[in-house]
Parts: structure tokens; C-alpha cells; sequence
């Protein structure tokens, strides 16, 4: 699953930026992480939900 998600990294973000230098790319993989990948992208372990919309759901299935 780690693998995964560093493959995703790599292929969707770090490879596409231009050299930059350590704070920079504190930040994009920041923003990345908890915006991009969090937020918007779906996942399809999760059936095709974002892990955000993933949560909401399980809290009202759990309540």
C-alpha cells in the first residue's frame, strides 16, 4: 500500500515539477497530500470515494 501511494507520488507530482528547493517541495507535497489526494481523488479500494468521503460515510454507517 506505501509503495502504492509513493508510486503515485513520484509519477503525479514529482516528476512533473521543476527543480526546486526543499521548502518548495515541503509545501507541494503538502498540498498534494492533503488537498489532492485526500480531497479530490477517488480512490477505488475505497469504491471510487475520496478518503474524505469515505469518512463521512463510515461515521454515519458507525452512528
Amino acid at each position: 500500500m506505501a509503495e502504492n501511494f509513493f508510486k503515485i507520488i513520484k509519477s503525479e507530482l514529482i516528476y512533473q515539477l521543476p527543480v526546486l528547493n526543499v521548502r518548495q517541495i515541503q509545501v507541494e507535497l503538502f498540498e498534494f497530500i492533503e488537498i489532492w489526494y485526500n480531497k479530490e481523488r477517488k480512490h477505488s479500494y475505497l469504491n471510487y470515494l475520496t478518503p474524505e468521503q469515505f469518512g463521512e460515510t463510515t461515521k454515519t454507517k458507525a452512528a
